[in-house]
Formats: C-alpha cells, sequence, structure tokens
C-alpha cells in the first residue's frame, strides 16, 4: 500500500501520463464518431508530451548556461525541444484531420464510422 502512496505523491505525473494514454487510447478504438478519434488521438498525443517532459525532470536542476563559477546537475533541453516540435506537428495534424473531416460530412453527410462504410459499399 505504501508503493501506491508514493506513487501517487512523487510520481504523479506519470500516473496521468497513463490516464490520459488509456482515455486517447480507449476514445481512438471504440468510438464511431470521426471527430471523437480526433480528439482521443490529441489527448494520446497530450499524454506523450507528458512523459517527455516528466522525465526530463531533475530535482535541483540548472539551465544548461554557466553564470561563472556555479555547476551542478544541468537540465537537458531536448527534450523541450522535442515536445515543442511535436506540438507544431500534432497541431498540424490535427488541422488535417478536420479539414478532411468537414469535407467527409459535406460529401456524405455523416461521420459515423459504420454509416461511412455502408455508403462507400453501395457505391
Amino acid at each position: 500500500m505504501s508503493a501506491i502512496v508514493e506513487l501517487l505523491t512523487n510520481r504523479y505525473a506519470y500516473v496521468l501520463f497513463a490516464l490520459l494514454l488509456g482515455i486517447g487510447i480507449y476514445m481512438m478504438i471504440s468510438s464511431p464518431n470521426l471527430v471523437k478519434k480526433v480528439i482521443g488521438l490529441n489527448l494520446f498525443q497530450t499524454a506523450l508530451f507528458l512523459f517527455f517532459i516528466a522525465s526530463a525532470y531533475r530535482t535541483d536542476g540548472h539551465a544548461p548556461v554557466i553564470h561563472g563559477e556555479g555547476g551542478g546537475p544541468y537540465v537537458s533541453p531536448l527534450p523541450q525541444v522535442i515536445v515543442l516540435t511535436a506540438i507544431v506537428v500534432g497541431v498540424a495534424l490535427t488541422a488535417v484531420a478536420l479539414s478532411l473531416l468537414v469535407r467527409i460530412y459535406t460529401e456524405y453527410g455523416t461521420l459515423e464510422e459504420d454509416v461511412l462504410r455502408e455508403v462507400r459499399s453501395d457505391d
């Protein structure tokens, strides 16, 4: 029981990561609505961003800029750079996905996956 309490008090970012990841995957798999699938993909991406940032955290870490005599553990800026790049890619992916969903809705009148399969099989 003490391991669970320690996990929730000290490693809460990883617990939140696991929750967001699970919810995102569940939304992508279980929902027949394409908009909900895009929302699930965004939750999944957000969970991965949180994981990268949480894993890069260092207690008493300093910026990797040397100010004279100071030393100590430095924090790597690479995870933050990767997450910023991934955010830009994620926003672009979401914009393209939503624009495709608008085109699908204007063409077929629905965003439900099973209805789209039936309509496409009739064509």
